[in-house]
């Protein structure tokens, strides 16, 4: 298993200062979220021959290594324009994986095109799903041939506000795929969006699942869907968090001793985001609590 961490908090950093972070905080891998000097949000990657050599250089005097690239594009927007430079953008950031010798790229389903394209952009009404999810289709049928040729792995989750924002049809999509570089992401703090039972949940998924998001969070729907009260009532918001192990809802025992029953042995990435005014010590907390749970289970 590859305990990684996230360092999206400690985004103020030089690049090439992330990997001795990331060390000091106890951790051996990256999981390497969009940073505007690296795989920028949605825009061609910030990516050359030195910045790869300078990057190179400290993950291997910090001896860390990156478990996963995340880049984030618009490859389900119904824009061809725009579908068809994020396949662009995908592209070159699978070619900086291979240079890396990373074998793992993570990504979401995607929420659809720009909110300046067109109308907006809303899940819960079914609005353009239909046209996001074949946008999809159309970039996957381009990308999973590199992926396999090049031997990179892709985990997909289902993010709130996305196209595909629940277990399933997530896990059903995944599965139609058909190919053995494509694997399911199973993101903690987006619990209460897949379901109430944490441990039916990852059982169904264990025949995709090859990587998880460590974080906490509140269900949103506890309380008589009176948890949060946003206003105007019936706002179609999507709320969720990323906090530190035990400042939400989530099950932990659950979740950490299920994901041992079925045999994980994937990445498990510390994803917090709420706390960057104490980032060193959530960072900390959550690789010792991470441990503490699976020298727990997995030890059974």
């Amino acid at each position: 298993m590859k305990i990684a961490i996230d360092p999206f908090m400690h985004r103020h950093l030089p690049l090439e200062q992330i990997p001795a972070k990331v060390r000091e905080l106890g951790y051996d891998w990256i999981e390497l979220s969009p940073r505007g000097d690296f795989l920028e949000w949605f825009k061609a990657p910030r990516v050359f021959p030195d910045r790869i050599k300078a990057l190179k250089q400290a993950l291997r005097e910090a001896e860390v290594g990156i478990a996963s690239l995340l880049p984030m594009y618009r490859w389900a927007s119904n824009d061809e324009t725009e579908r068809q430079a994020a396949v662009k953008h995908w592209k070159r950031a699978i070619e900086i994986a291979v240079e890396l010798g990373v074998d793992t790229m993570n990504s979401e389903f995607g929420r659809g095109p720009h909110p300046d394209k067109g109308s907006c952009y809303c899940c819960h009404t079914g609005s353009m799903i239909e046209a996001c999810e074949d946008a999809w289709w159309r970039s996957m049928e381009e990308l999973v041939p590199i992926f396999e040729r090049e031997g990179i792995n892709l985990h997909v989750e289902p993010h709130p506000e996305d196209w595909c924002e629940t277990l399933q049809p997530a896990l059903d999509i995944i599965r139609t795929v058909n190919s053995p570089r494509v694997k399911f992401l199973y993101c903690a703090p987006h619990t209460y969006y897949f379901g109430d039972d944490t441990r039916a949940m990852l059982r169904e998924a264990a025949d995709v699942l090859a990587h998880v998001h460590v974080g906490d969070t509140f269900n949103h729907k506890a309380s008589s869907g009176l948890r949060y009260i946003l206003n105007p009532p019936g706002t179609q918001a999507r709320i969720h968090q990323h906090l530190d192990i035990g400042q939400g809802e989530v099950p932990w025992d659950d979740f950490f001793g299920t994901l041992a029953e079925i045999g994980f042995d994937g990445i498990m990435t510390a994803c917090v985001f709420a706390w960057e005014d104490r980032a060193d010590q959530s960072g900390k907390f959550m690789r010792n609590e991470m441990q503490r749970y699976i020298d727990t289970y997995w030890s059974k």
